[in-house]
């Protein structure tokens, strides 16, 4: 099975290459860093915490732990890496260079030792469930203690491993150690081949996000001198297919509220010129965040054409709508305006983080909507009657401060993984 991967992860090389050196051209986030996709011009580390996040999302969850790794080990320097330029961004805007950041390697052979013979970490820390059998190997053969952190796999994916089972559990029989989000979670992880002895649960670090004590006081002011005085919704982390329903959703509650603005901000800034184009053709009243511009009375949207500033969006915001739910992509973190008591709405596909999603609905913290109509009917009982959606806010901060302790968990897991190297 492993000789057939490889070969299979060298015929994708050529299609993933072209990809990426396109996309440079284009764009020169994807141009940065570049070598590093093939396993070159790694910055030279010895004795590295390595922390391993795809994207923003991982990145945002990451940022206590990596935190508490700089506060608790400063003499040793951490690397965190990431798949997509957006994820490099925000690691620039939260640590700036107190951590050192690289792209991680295309999964061959070759791309994994270049970058193993520069980086040479004495913990590598796996966000969610990335599973890549010669990166794991890569760290296996060299004793590196692997932990993946509030590691996950969703009932319909257990499927899809099994069909890879012989690979899979010649994967995870590298030392690996799995610190699950759930008992649901390890139970997946050891019928898939996880050492039961390695298999912890831990919960999700994710509720142990931390917002800056001065956040509120920023989105209060931001409403207050570009906003205005008005109700204010927003549409964060939209996807194609998604911001259309919004904005139909939106129309429609215009009718009969017709001072609310709503909030939208895409996921990926490679999409921000066809949400303006979107906007445009459909001939909405509205401003940019780039733009600098206020919003006057005949403004009806307020586009976030931005990276890194969601959260002072969210505490801005009466009512939030997390994307990437309308449409199956999965969902995105509940917990950011949670945190902040901001009452939420998503789709139905929130499989991502279904057990956080369903905690969330069963304690009324959280509505469920199927379409636009659905979306503009929640929307719209919410602003009738702001105690409900107050009570809603309330009930998800509840939930996220009655989750917290993920991290030390994990932390106390850790610790004897690193004294021992």
């Amino acid at each position: 099975m492993k000789p057939f991967y490889n070969l299979l992860t060298y015929l994708l090389l050529v299609p993933y290459a072209v990809y990426w050196l396109l996309r440079a051209i284009l764009n020169r986030t994807y141009r940065d860093k570049l070598p590093q996709r093939f396993g070159y011009r790694f910055p030279k580390l010895q004795r590295s915490l390595w922390v391993h996040a795809v994207s923003v999302g991982e990145v945002v969850a990451a940022a206590p732990l990596i935190k508490e790794l700089l506060r608790v080990y400063p003499e040793d320097p951490v690397l965190v890496t990431t798949v997509t330029p957006t994820g490099a961004a925000r690691v620039e805007t939260l640590f700036g260079d107190s951590v050192a950041h690289a792209y991680i390697p295309f999964e061959t052979p070759g791309a994994i030792n270049r970058f193993f013979s520069r980086v040479r970490p004495r913990i590598a820390l796996i966000m969610e469930t990335e599973i890549w059998p010669n990166l794991y190997q890569g760290c296996g053969v060299r004793r590196i203690p692997l932990v993946l952190v509030s590691a996950r796999i969703s009932p319909r994916s257990v499927d899809s491993y099994r069909k890879m089972l012989p690979l899979f559990r010649e994967t995870l029989s590298h030392g690996i150690v799995i610190a699950a989000q759930s008992e649901a979670d390890a139970k997946r992880f050891v019928s898939l081949g996880a050492s039961p002895e390695r298999t912890r649960v831990t919960g999700n670090i994710k509720f142990d996000v931390e917002i800056p004590d001065d956040l509120p006081a920023r989105g209060a002011a931001f409403r207050d001198s570009v906003l205005g005085r008005r109700p204010v919704w927003i549409a964060a982390s939209t996807h194609e297919g998604e911001e259309a329903q919004v904005l139909d959703a939106h129309r429609a509650l215009s009718e009969r509220f017709p001072d609310l603005l709503l909030i939208l901000v895409p996921r990926h800034p490679q999409r921000f010129d066809s949400v303006r184009d979107l906007l445009e053709r459909r001939g909405e009243a509205w401003v940019s965040r780039t733009s600098g511009a206020a919003c006057d009375a005949t403004i009806r949207v307020y586009f976030g054409d931005t990276m890194g500033e969601v959260s002072m969006f969210y505490a801005a915001s009466d009512i939030a709508f997390v994307a990437g739910s309308l449409v199956p992509i999965g969902g995105h973190n509940l917990l950011e305006p949670a945190s902040l008591g901001v009452p939420i709405l998503t789709g139905p596909h929130v499989f991502n983080a279904q057990e956080i999603a369903d905690r969330f609905i069963e304690q009324e913290a959280c509505r469920v909507v199927r379409d636009a109509a659905e979306l503009a009917s929640a929307v719209a009982d919410w602003l009738d009657d702001p105690a409900a959606a107050r009570r809603a806010g309330d009930s998800g901060r509840s939930i996220l401060e009655g989750n917290r302790g993920a991290l030390e968990r994990l932390l106390r897991l850790i610790q004897p993984l690193l004294d021992a190297r």
